[in-house]
């Protein structure tokens, strides 16, 4: 010690205490995993568990059959309907006078924003990676398949939502399950709804908060070098606290904005790339489609597409989850179908258009190419193979098809996951409060408490790395499509009787435009 200086012996002193915390923070987190993983471990299983001798996850089936009997029940509303959507959307059929805290297109982007992450970014990556570039097709199919999932649950949200004499309204899956399951005379509907709001409040704290905090700080991180992670989670808590204290109305004037903005930038760049190599894209659809029904596409397609696509990015268009239907409830509207149409809408956005331009660049980049030895798909630069639904892996490869085009993309790409983020932590904000209140009673003081929990778990989930939380989280969500679309089967018969009717009164001419 006598050979260093002043300065260097104080840095030294210094630096052994801050290394001495930081190997204390991690073991604590290591504790933490270890503790929660232990208790949560059973129910994680449950939920992720696959069918005996395959590799395909019950839950993904649960919701992919869910999707394909509400398409067959309907009729294929979503396409019947798109063009009607279109202009509700547009407000041609809006009467301000509506009970209701939002408009048509208010309710949507407040969805779509809870939606619209990194299940775009991250999980196409993993799906074709997997599954080579067949995975997209069953990628959109079972965004089609999941309009009607959307259709339904929504137009229940809205028909059996509690209207308040001071203007608000509170309605979801919790509200539908309870009274509708009451008016057709069944039992257990208040049970179903109090397991979807316990399901909702901690798939809001940890898949719909934390988690997102968490990789939003390491895409900052990325390009900013390393700094404490609590510092971005005091920043994203403060902004998010002061949107959502305002309530839906609030989101919804933020998320209107954001929610555009963030699609065309994203949509914009992958556009770009896309039309610069134009001359690939004929061979892209070539491969899409040769790869669904050949070879390692009917295998890693279908499977890459369905169970890692679609476990992933059914957490992001999340069809018959029954969270968005707890944002559709606030819309103003004297016709519950009517949302049921503007949600259909959100799968479309979200899953066919989104997710299929992440697909396209990363197959007209080139960035992909087929392992030899493993039979797996890899980074072309990187050689790193996209083996697991790691969010890490997946942002890689869609960052580096990216990149391939536009070198300062994975800037652009930075930017669209903070702003990803940050929107779909005010949506679930909301969702998880409408859960609370129905649990524990509506009213200021009550709704003040679940945004201040709300926004702590921000800074807990930017600062730690509590991966079993996380799993568990996620868990929690597809927990919810359980409930849901049990419940939905059940509350069907109820829309289809809401759409028969306005059917015939739209094709009668006794629906008239709204003159603004």
């Amino acid at each position: 010690m006598r050979h260093l200086s002043k300065a260097m012996i104080a840095a030294v002193a210094c630096a052994a205490p801050a290394s001495a915390i930081a190997q204390e923070a991690m073991s604590l987190d290591a504790k933490v995993n270890e503790a929660f993983a232990a208790f949560t471990g059973p129910f994680v299983n449950l939920i992720f568990s696959n069918f005996p001798g395959t590799t395909f996850p019950w839950i993904v089936m649960w919701l992919v059959i869910g999707a394909s009997v509400f398409t067959l029940y309907f009729g294929f509303v979503q396409f019947r309907f798109f063009g009607h959507a279109i202009k509700l959307v547009k407000g041609d059929y809006s009467d301000p006078n509506d009970a209701g805290e939002v408009s048509h297109f208010q309710a949507l982007t407040t969805a779509l924003s809870g939606t619209v992450g990194l299940g775009n970014i991250a999980g196409v990556a993993v799906a074709i990676g997997i599954g080579g570039p067949g995975a997209t097709f069953w990628m959109v199919l079972a965004g089609l398949l999941g309009m009607a999932s959307k259709f339904t649950e929504c137009t229940l949200a809205v028909k059996y939502r509690n209207e308040y004499p001071d203007g608000t309204v509170s309605g979801g899956p919790m509200y539908y399950m309870k009274k509708g399951f009451a008016e057709l005379g069944l039992p257990g509907g208040g049970f179903l709804a109090i397991m979807f709001s316990i399901f909702c409040i901690l798939g809001a704290l940890g898949g719909g908060n934390m988690f997102q905090a968490n990789q939003a700080h390491a895409q900052i991180v990325g390009i900013t070098g390393e700094y404490p992670g609590w510092i971005t989670g005091i920043i994203f808590a403060a902004v998010v606290f002061a949107v959502i204290v305002g309530g839906i109305k609030s989101i919804a004037r933020v998320t209107e904005k954001v929610v555009p903005f963030m699609g065309v930038l994203y949509v914009g760049a992958a556009l770009v790339i896309i039309l610069i190599n134009y001359d690939q894209i004929g061979t892209a659809f070539g491969q899409i489609f040769e790869g669904a029904f050949t070879g390692l596409g009917v295998a890693g397609g279908l499977v890459g597409a369905l169970i890692q696509g679609f476990k992933r990015a059914a957490f992001s268009n999340e069809a018959g989850v029954g969270s968005a239907a707890i944002a559709h409830a606030a819309v103003r509207t004297k016709e519950p179908i009517t949302e049921g149409f503007v949600s259909l809408l959100e799968p479309l956005i979200d899953t066919v258009v989104i997710c299929t331009m992440t697909a396209l660049v990363i197959i007209i980049s080139g960035q992909l190419i087929s392992d030899p030895e493993t039979g797996l798909f890899v980074l072309n630069e990187a050689g790193t193979a996209i083996s697991t639904v790691g969010d890490t892996s997946g942002v890689a490869l869609t960052s580096a098809a990216f990149g391939s085009a536009i070198s300062w993309f994975p800037y652009v790409l930075a930017i669209a996951v903070v702003l990803f983020a940050f929107s779909t932590m005010i949506s679930w904000s909301y969702y998880g409060l409408k859960a609370w209140t129905y649990l524990f009673g509506e009213g200021k003081a009550s709704e003040l408490t679940f945004k201040i929990i709300f926004c702590v778990f921000i800074v807990i989930g930017a600062a730690a790395s509590l991966g079993p939380v996380i799993d568990f989280s996620d868990a929690a969500i597809f927990a919810m499509a359980v409930v849901n679309i049990f419940a939905l089967y059940f509350l069907m018969k109820l829309v289809r009787r809401e759409l028969n009717g306005y059917a015939g009164r739209l094709k009668s001419g006794e629906i008239k435009k709204y003159v603004h």
